[in-house]
């Protein structure tokens, strides 16, 4: 597989082990329109890849993914169309996830944020510094938690704190995101490669096909699931952008001040 043509992801291997790393760190891998499109074809590839039997996933400088760059936000706010295709890859990438039969295993320190989250916690293992940071801040930017974190948070958590955590944005750490059980572990950040290396290692020298099968079949519920909110929380989204209020977030957040919503 020709893994050349990805630009803001860097693709590494060693054996059966892939590694995916997001390259934007001076950004702290904020997802553009470029990165967004690699992202949604990049598992797909290797789906495809015989070579490959786990999948490493993780950001470069010290970050995880950031969600949404603010730049590429604004320039498409209020044009349905320009929406629309982003919707659409986010649809496709939830899918894509809870079909690919790999197994993923995500590393994170710093912030996994809207998108960056739901792409780690839509991994099959979470490993996470204990400094690192999960949220869904959506609704802080007057939008719907339209890219997995419906469906993905009352599953992994409960629906009593997945509301807590949605309905305000509210960040936890990683050392909190493990205890609730959002994540499989947090470490000291000088352990997460050797933790990450060992279930890689492990899970790479098991028996591929029954492994592969049980994530599967363990899918196979959580799509049923899915499959009920994902189109609707996709539409909301889409219309969500098309409101002042969505603006008035994402101008705030540019001039570092609170937002002050109109409710429009």
């Amino acid at each position: 597989m020709d893994y050349q043509k990805y630009n803001a992801l860097l693709i590494t291997q060693e054996k059966n082990i892939l590694t995916v790393t997001i390259n934007r760190p001076e950004k702290k891998n904020a997802i553009t329109a470029e990165l967004h499109g690699e992202i949604c074809t990049i598992f797909n590839d290797i789906e495809a890849d015989d070579t490959v039997d786990v999948v490493i996933l993780t950001g470069s400088g010290g970050a995880f993914c950031a969600g949404g760059d603010l730049t590429w936000l604004l320039s498409q706010h209020g044009d349905p169309v320009a929406t629309s295709v982003g919707i659409a890859h986010d649809r496709k990438l939830q899918n894509t996830l809870l079909d690919f039969e790999k197994i993923i295993i995500a590393k994170v320190e710093g912030p996994a944020v809207g998108l960056g989250c739901s792409l780690a916690l839509l991994c099959d293992f979470v490993y996470a510094t204990h400094e690192a940071v999960f949220a869904d801040p959506h609704v802080s930017v007057g939008l719907v938690a339209g890219d997995g974190g419906a469906f993905l948070w009352p599953q992994l958590i409960g629906y009593a704190r997945a509301r807590r955590y949605l309905l305000t944005g509210e960040p936890i750490s990683g050392l909190e995101a493990a205890a609730i059980g959002l994540i499989t572990e947090s470490v000291a950040g000088d352990q997460l490669d050797e933790k990450v290396a060992k279930m890689a290692a492990r899970i790479a020298r098991g028996a591929t096909h029954a492994i592969k099968w049980t994530k599967a079949s363990i899918n196979a519920g959580l799509k049923v699931t899915a499959n009920a909110v994902i189109d609707r929380s996709a539409a909301y989204e889409n219309m969500a952008m098309m409101l002042d209020d969505h603006r008035i977030a994402l101008e705030a957040f540019q001039e570092k001040r609170k937002p002050v919503f109109t409710g429009k």
